[in-house]
């Protein structure tokens, strides 16, 4: 008699496997889609699942969605919307994001495990025990696999690159990251971190680690490379430049021109609004590197005023083309990436993005430095999609030679929208 659990090493069969990498990204879907795609990736796990527990949960989330749905398309002028169902609407939306992303997370595991010998019902769990073909080990049944190799430490010191102390790996903004040795933290963001650091020629360069959405798979490794690429043919008068990128199964970073300023948010915070003549330089100079940036193929798809350094020699775009990279590594192309404030209305709905998104970014920025405030609000993010999908800012903040063409540039229809070089020819004429 054959027996399904308690077998020889040598007749047993292979031990589950769970893909980790695209498990991460499909409990992020929440996240990066406001909670519009809760429904489905639920909806995905009470199916592989069979359980009519996270079938019932699917509904529920879809209800929430749907209800914010209806509201939004009910109401055009958000203020118009009874306190109640404004109520409804934010736990339906943060319960499909917030919740949605917890759950998610959760049960992850048990979606993404894939196990070709089915458990007989009532058997007990398999142990785990040797297997020499496959560099696996198994808790149990239940569990996804875990491979034996160690914890990724993206900043830790590189031996092999220059010697290191205890007190450098006890701080990860210290250190090596390949042959650059860090020296601080420049900033957090929702792509990963940025580190100052030193070539080994002594230059100084801004690294940004990006959080782990990468996994050991040489075709996305590939694809990133590859978008990343792109963005070094772009002309550098108003960019930072893109120096080198490494990928590898732990970690990505991006190591770019280190350009000693504040972003344009920093700067109006703290000093205000710009006035005309500095307006009109920015407004330039920021037009000038979007058609740079758009002549090399490239779409920022994240410009916004924290993606705007002002450096002693004038203002410089960081980030280009970095949220598309990432976008093909996870393989979400119909997720939303980047600042709800500063997105244009295809860029919500998930629709083709082209160079027109960054033109409406590009005026919903100069709006903020005009005036300090963001051009479509900074209160509820249901408040704010309404706003880019509906209604029209205020542009009395900006010069009055500015107003016709930001209004052009934040037209609902990407192809009524002036190009980058043609906002720097009306901007001198």
């Amino acid at each position: 008699m054959s027996h399904q659990y308690g077998a020889p090493w040598h007749n047993q069969p292979p031990p589950p496997r769970s893909n980790t990498g695209l498990s991460v990204v499909w409990a992020l879907v929440p996240l990066f889609t406001c909670g519009m795609g809760t429904f489905l990736i639920m909806t995905h796990a009470a199916r592989k699942l069979r359980s009519p527990l996270h079938a019932l949960a699917a509904v529920l989330y879809g209800l929430g969605i749907g209800v914010f749905i209806v509201a939004i398309a009910a109401y055009d002028n958000t203020d118009l919307i009874p306190g109640w169902l404004n109520g409804i609407m934010m736990v339906g939306l943060f319960g499909s994001m917030f919740g949605g992303l917890g759950h998610a997370l959760i049960i992850r595991g048990s979606v993404f495990q894939q196990n070709p010998h089915p458990m007989v019902y009532g058997a007990p769990p398999m142990q785990a025990v040797p297997y020499p073909t496959a560099p696996t080990i198994a808790s149990n049944a239940h569990q996804p696999v875990v491979r034996p190799q160690p914890q990724p430490q993206m900043l830790q010191p590189q031996m092999h690159h220059a010697p290191s102390t205890p007190t450098q790996r006890q701080h990860p903004t210290k250190g090596w990251l390949g042959p650059y040795r860090l020296i601080g933290e420049l900033g957090k963001g929702g792509q990963g971190t940025v580190h100052l650091a030193l070539t080994p020629q002594g230059q100084k360069v801004a690294i940004k680690v990006l959080h782990q959405h990468l996994t050991g798979d040489q075709m996305v490794r590939d694809r990133f490379l590859r978008e990343v690429e792109a963005t070094r043919k772009v002309a550098t008068f108003s960019t930072a430049r893109v120096l080198d990128v490494n990928i590898n199964d732990d970690q990505a970073y991006i190591v770019s021109e280190f350009v000693d300023g504040i972003s344009l948010e920093q700067l109006v915070r703290e000093q205000g609004p710009r006035n005309e003549d500095g307006l009109t330089r920015l407004a330039l100079a920021t037009a000038g590197a979007l058609a740079a940036i758009h002549r090399a193929g490239v779409v920022h798809r994240d410009f916004k005023p924290a993606n705007v350094l002002i450096g002693a020699d004038g203002p410089r775009v960081i980030d280009f083309g970095i949220a598309r990279a990432l976008n093909q590594v996870t393989a979400t192309s119909g997720s939303i990436m980047g600042t709800p404030a500063y997105m244009s209305p295809e860029q919500l709905a998930g629709g083709n993005i082209g160079p027109e998104t960054d033109v409406f970014s590009w005026a919903a920025t100069m709006i903020f430095a005009a005036s300090g405030r963001a051009a479509f609000g900074e209160d509820t993010i249901p408040a704010i999609l309404n706003r880019v999908i509906n209604q029209h800012p205020d542009l009395s903040a900006l010069p009055q030679s500015l107003r016709p063409l930001a209004s052009e540039c934040l037209d609902k229809q990407p192809g009524n929208r002036p190009t980058a070089a043609d906002i720097m020819l009306r901007i001198v004429q």
